[in-house]
């Protein structure tokens, strides 16, 4: 049996043996033994008002009569005790329609009525007596708490239960698939993502390192942004068979993303597969690499290298699943935890002495070229990409294809 039920019983079964005092100490005892939303609960199952069960809560808190002072004495034992049915009448006896409105305010099946009279986002225990005294109700902000509660409401934050799109899955699926497909034949998959921004300067880092004792390295009060400095954005590189990568660091545009798989290709890609004609890209859905721009890099690149390039999105929300999340950027932020990044040189050398038990390896290097942001693609750049959509989510999946070179006239 739940509680409401349980106490609901014992409330009758006393409800006529004791005194208005007692049953007040009754319901204060059981309210705490139940502790976080025990008043609620005991409210809910018994009638009376939270005000009255914290009411008993303070009595508890006080010295039972037989400790109470010889002077106290007669004072306690001459309390009064209200005949039955005495006190004032409840809110809902002398206005019965009370319940009914304000269960209408706050019914959930109300929020998207455009004719409602209390927006969802709204309500508040002042913003509902208010509209209560509108509507001819004499209520108070605290009289609506108790009536709220009597309802079976309760404050209450959001929960994250909604998760990914309708064809999360189904994408994931085609995701594997296409990996195995690649693998088979020992064409490259990749995964590329940019990691988290990072300042540089000489701020606090997440984590411990091992310090003399008493002599912790310091670091920045406040983590405001170095005007020479600035961040980094390390963008990644990840293959996923070699269990290797390359990091390059400098700005999140397109072109800096398709720049470290170009430099990717060359230095790690090209000597591992001398004869890939194509490579498999996984990457999410924002940020650098779910634009025009990024496709239109994409595209030179692949009409430099002479090779196919197929793209797999993981769908919004996802992201945490690619595999350089887990298998390149955790390991790279251990590895500095701790540490003030107080130099683009420092997190170069961090980013290239992490490795793994299982053999992970990480070539990284500082971009020096320099990237326009703000850049556009026309309709017209766009519909000259030899570009493919697939026909499950072609948003998600495609390909570019190595155009002929142009010969010259």
């Amino acid at each position: 049996m739940s509680d409401v039920g349980t106490i609901e019983d014992k409330y009758r079964a006393l409800a006529g043996r004791l005194d208005e005092a007692m049953l007040r100490l009754w319901a204060a005892v059981e309210a705490r033994t139940l502790g976080r939303g025990g008043v609620s609960t005991v409210a809910k199952a018994t009638g009376l008002s939270r005000t009255t069960i914290y009411s008993g809560l303070k009595d508890l808190e006080s010295p039972p009569p037989s400790l109470t002072p010889p002077a106290a004495v007669g004072a306690a034992s001459t309390r009064r005790i209200r005949a039955a049915g005495g006190g004032r009448k409840k809110l809902t006896d002398k206005d019965p329609t009370l319940l009914r409105d304000l269960d209408a305010l706050v019914e959930p099946t109300a929020r998207g009525d455009p004719q409602s009279p209390l927006r969802w986002t709204c309500k508040s225990t002042p913003r509902l007596a208010k509209e209560l005294a509108e509507r001819g109700h004499q209520v108070s902000q605290r009289s609506v708490c108790d009536l709220l509660a009597h309802l079976g409401y309760s404050l209450q934050a959001t929960r994250k239960t909604r998760e990914g799109h309708p064809d999360r899955d189904a994408q994931f699926t085609q995701i594997a698939r296409r990996a195995a497909q690649y693998q088979a034949v020992g064409d490259p998959v990749i995964s590329v993502d940019t990691k988290k921004k990072e300042l540089v300067g000489d701020f606090k880092n997440g984590g411990q390192e091992w310090h003399p004792k008493g002599e912790p390295e310091e670091v920045r009060v406040y983590d405001f942004i170095d005007p020479d400095l600035g961040k980094v954005a390390p963008y990644g590189v990840y293959d996923v068979a070699a269990n290797q990568g390359s990091v390059g660091i400098d700005h999140d545009t397109a072109e800096f993303a398709v720049e470290s798989i170009r430099r990717w290709w060359k230095e790690m890609g090209h000597p591992r597969y001398p004869k890939a004609r194509r490579v498999l890209i996984t990457a999410d859905c924002g940020g650098s690499n779910g634009y025009r721009l990024w496709k239109r890099e994409l595209q030179k690149l692949a009409d430099e290298l002479g090779i196919e390039i197929q793209v797999c999105h993981f769908p919004p929300g996802t992201s945490k699943w690619n595999k350089i999340e887990h298998r390149m950027f955790c390991h790279i932020t251990n590895n500095w935890r701790g540490r003030p990044l107080v130099s683009r040189e420092v997190v170069v050398n961090l980013i290239g002495c992490t490795t793994t038990e299982a053999g992970l390896h990480i070539r990284s290097q500082l971009d020096e070229n320099t990237y326009e942001t703000g850049l556009k693609v026309s309709d017209e750049e766009l519909a000259e990409l030899a570009l493919e959509r697939d026909e499950f989510h072609g948003e998600w999946n495609y390909r570019l294809r190595p155009r002929e070179k142009l010969v010259a006239t």
